[in-house]
């Protein structure tokens, strides 16, 4: 005769077994249909988010808008931070209520009216009708003086700009947390071979995004107008939302399941505070047969995967530093650009005398193009990697740990951070000795160092390969070593603490941006002549260096624990 354990056993299995599309030629290759179009959603939706940010210094700098250097710099790490930090809030919303599914559906609805009040605000009437009249004011070369009076008051259409990108940087941050989960649940039982190959072709999904967006969108943007360069963007989105629902009756479904947050928070406090009584503690010690409540997790697994987040966590944080200087790259990094020499792609002979004056007269190369030597670096080394690199080492037996992966990605970034410091003091030396070349960026003119930009690729060519190792690697990391009643919120804990990365960015600028800091230009009217930035690159390098070497000691530690045989068992068990 059956046990009530036994009876209810089969329930469960059910209720975990995913709704398998199926097609004429079996599920399998119905499975690969669905990890495509989730590809290509991917690549449109980030598309789409890198057409927003590689000029959004540029176009807060602009005559629009006109604000000053580090406060666009600033309102760009902003947005940066918030499109990571929020990646739970999608997560938790799919794991309680909506499920993967349906989150990222009204995600990119979300994604589409921000996207779309954007465009709206970049048309003279939109600005008007959200943002008043602005007193339009000339731009002028640098204050010659650090003496020169500040202004605080706030940036033109601060309040709108500020609450649209939240908007954009939520839904963003949603479809980024539950897409990743979403696609690897479509190969999940094709092996974790499939796994680790579709998180590298998700990643190099997203560079290809990048490519799109730069070579396009950017140049657009920069040459022609931000107006049409934004409506790209609102018309890549709507057709990746359009892919997507096309694409629903291949993509396997799950309900959504519940949220551990609360019993992690729970545990967590007892953990703080021993003396206080737990009501579940009880209920820790029975049987297995003699809860109530079989379907939901036992205070025994509550503990275990509890457990496993105190040994992920420290991993993680350490990697905050990292993403500090990784997301200068879309910010002050751009910012210098700005004021290093641009050659022009074409000019118009009729017109060449005219080149300040005249519009139109020339195409520059758009700054934001120096990303693409990121980009390559990425879609050339993550194919060559995933077929030749690590296939090799693993038969020679030398294939890396993630965690040493990871810490290789640290010391790539602590050498672009200082590659950039050294350039911003090349480049201030040329600034001190009135070596500038006046040139016009669109409509907004720039005072540059007689250096050409080409010598900012070191630095991403040596941010894209540091994150071909950090980035990549930890993304692994954090779903492989997760359990899997936890692997959306260890995914969202991944990518909040990279949205930690990017904020403390913005804040140590604005704190470097006070009367007295190293960032303090005033009277500068967009240029950065007057600031030191290399200093502050320079200390973004010592905060690296000094938290990588804490990696290597918490990496160690927890690959010794993780070695412990009675440790294999129970994350084995935990991750199914």
């Amino acid at each position: 005769m059956s046990t009530p354990r036994a009876q209810e056993q089969p329930n469960r299995s059910e209720e975990r077994r995913p709704l398998v599309a199926r097609g004429p030629r079996g599920p399998r290759r119905w499975r690969r249909t669905a990890a495509a179009a989730v590809l290509l959603v991917e690549m449109l939706e980030r598309a789409a988010f890198f057409g927003v940010t590689s000029n959004l210094v540029l176009y807060l700098n602009s005559l629009n808008f006109n604000w000053e250097g580090e406060q666009a710099s600033r309102a760009t790490l902003l947005f940066l931070g918030a499109s990571y930090l929020l990646s739970p809030v999608g997560g938790w919303l799919a794991d309680v209520y909506l499920g993967r599914f349906l989150t990222i559906s009204l995600s990119l609805v979300l994604y589409l009216a921000a996207s779309g009040l954007l465009l709206t605000i970049i048309t003279y009437d939109g600005r008007r009708s959200f943002c008043g009249e602005m007193p339009l004011s000339p731009l002028e070369p640098a204050c010659p003086s650090s003496d020169c009076p500040g202004s605080w008051s706030s940036p033109y259409c601060a309040t709108t700009l500020y609450l649209v990108l939240l908007l954009l940087a939520l839904a963003a941050s949603s479809v980024r947390s539950n897409l990743t989960s979403f696609g690897a649940d479509q190969v999940m039982d094709l092996g974790r071979d499939a796994t680790r190959r579709f998180f590298n072709w998700f990643y190099w999904s997203i560079n290809l995004g990048a490519v799109l967006s730069l070579l396009v969108v950017a140049f657009i943007e920069q040459n022609i107008s931000f107006l049409w360069g934004y409506g790209i963007i609102v018309g890549l989105v709507g057709l990746a939302f359009f892919i997507f629902l096309f694409a629903t009756p291949v993509f396997i479904t799950k309900p959504p399941t519940g949220s551990q947050v609360s019993s992690m928070l729970k545990l967590a406090f007892q953990n703080c505070c021993p003396w206080r009584p737990s009501r579940d503690s009880e209920g820790a010690r029975l049987l297995p047969d003699q809860r109530s409540h079989p379907q939901g997790p036992s205070p025994q697994e509550d503990m275990a995967n509890f457990q496993v987040l105190v040994k992920l966590l420290p991993v993680m944080v350490t990697l905050v530093p990292y993403w500090m200087v990784y997301f200068q790259m879309q910010s002050t990094y751009v910012l210098q650009g700005l004021h290093l020499h641009i050659p022009n792609i074409w000019t118009n002979p009729t017109n060449s005398s005219l080149a300040l004056s005249a519009e139109n007269s020339s195409y520059r190369i758009p700054e934001a193009w120096l990303l693409l030597a990121n980009v390559v670096v990425v879609l050339v080394l993550v194919p060559v990697k995933d077929h030749l690199i690590d296939p090799l080492l693993l038969r020679c037996k030398l294939l890396p740990s993630a965690l040493q992966k990871m810490a290789l990605g640290m010391f790539f970034g602590f050498t672009s951070i200082i590659a950039a410091g050294v350039l911003e003091k090349e480049r201030l030396r040329y600034i001190k000795d009135n070596h500038t070349v006046p040139q016009l960026i669109g409509k907004d003119l720039y005072y540059a160092a007689p250096l050409p930009i080409w010598w900012q690729i070191p630095q991403y060519l040596l941010i894209g390969i540091s994150e071909i190792f950090a980035s990549i690697e930890g993304l692994e990391f954090a779903y492989s070593e997760a359990p899997r009643s936890m692997q959306g919120a260890i995914m969202g804990i991944f990518f909040c603490l990279s949205g930690v990365g990017s904020l403390l960015g913005s804040g140590l600028v604005a704190l470097l941006s006070l009367p007295g800091g190293w960032m303090h230009c005033p009277k500068d009217y967009g240029n950065i002549n007057n600031c030191r930035m290399d200093f502050y690159f320079f200390l973004l390098a010592g905060i690296q260096a000094v938290t990588a070497v804490l990696f290597l000691w918490i990496a160690g530690h927890y690959e010794r624990t993780r070695q412990n045989p009675a440790s294999q068992s129970v994350s084995s068990r935990l991750r199914g």
